[in-house]
């Protein structure tokens, strides 16, 4: 919408590496043992639910928010989210001595919503959905000339989210295929165009709830669309991609297929890493464990990305309690 991707490159992505050192964890990359006796192929996992703040998003943030000028830094930070952007920007702001304005829909989760009420920040609650948000908040951005900070339309959070590709390269050189969850793009444009740059063979797989595949539809179009959506687990892979987002153009050009899953898949990967793992994963992060199965996946050597922790203990619990064998 507002940015240019012609000269977003893998050293972008490595002066983020530089600029989040000293706050973004480098997080674990564990072969999971019963994924890959399931799916005979070797299954590595890339726990970004150990991150801070307990998701990915903290790597695009503090990318973006430790690369702003001190005039953008004085007219104070604005953003938007379905809970774990706007909880990794509550946490950035904290660090860097920034004032920020979160606005997140009437619909967010509640156990997302807590944790950045614990922050010294200004909590928004607007619109009965992400969309609704969304517009909202970009609205507030025109209105008072905060320095706004997409949750993935933004190159410096698309270079941030890119560092775990630099990781998983480095920790396991051999791997063949990345499958990562989709929402706005920002983590897979990200983590595409790095390990595309590290290892041009490398395959990278997204993964949409069935109920809300946006990125599906726009590459279908070959444009951004609106859908109509359903709810998901998945919240935090829900909502529209704002027209005109820069996600879109890297992942037409870097990103190799997009799989599809169904509720009772994503609610079902929850349970079995909860079970086999002794892992707390939302919605989300078990997207890339539910895409294991599809037959489009070819690859012996990959990695999945959970890329968050937070959801509620009342969800995990109903889903423990209706899909645990």
């Amino acid at each position: 919408m507002r940015e240019s991707t012609q000269d977003l490159t893998i050293e972008d992505v490595k002066r983020a590496q530089e600029r989040i050192a000293s706050t973004a964890r480098r997080t674990p990359l564990e072969r999971s043992r019963w994924l890959s006796e399931q799916h005979n192929r070797d299954v590595f996992l890339k726990l970004e639910c150990f991150q801070v703040t307990g998701s990915f998003k903290l790597r695009g943030a503090m990318s973006k928010l430790s690369a702003l000028t001190e005039d953008q830094r004085s007219r104070g930070v604005l953003t938007v989210s379905a809970g774990n952007h706007g909880l990794a920007v509550a946490h950035c702001c904290e660090a860097l001595g920034l004032h920020a304005t979160i606005v997140v829909p009437e619909s967010a989760s509640r156990a997302k919503v807590e944790a950045i009420r614990r922050f010294a920040v200004t909590l928004i609650e607007r619109g009965a959905d992400y969309d609704a948000a969304e517009r909202a908040a970009r609205e507030m951005e025109r209105e008072s000339g905060a320095t706004f900070v997409s949750p993935y339309n933004d190159r410096e959070v698309i270079a941030g989210q890119g560092t775990i590709a630099l990781e998983l390269l480095e920790d396991e050189p051999d791997l063949e295929a990345i499958i990562v969850p989709v929402g706005g793009g920002g983590l897979i444009a990200g983590v595409a165009l790095a390990a595309k740059a590290l290892n041009p063979r490398i395959k990278v797989y997204g993964v949409e709830p069935l109920t809300s595949p946006t990125m599906t539809a726009a590459l279908e179009a070959g444009r951004i669309i609106e859908i109509k959506e359903e709810s998901t687990i998945a919240d935090g892979c829900a909502g529209n991609i704002e027209p005109g987002s820069i996600t879109f153009p890297i992942v037409q050009q870097f990103v190799d297929d997009i799989f599809l899953v169904s509720e009772e898949s994503i609610r079902k990967a929850i349970v079995s890493v909860a079970r086999d793992e002794h892992l707390i994963i939302e919605g989300a992060a078990a997207l890339s464990i539910a895409a294991l199965g599809n037959a489009r996946l070819e690859s012996t050597n990959v990695v999945s990305m959970v890329s968050g922790r937070n959801i509620s203990f009342d969800t995990f619990a109903e889903v423990i309690s209706r899909h645990s064998e």
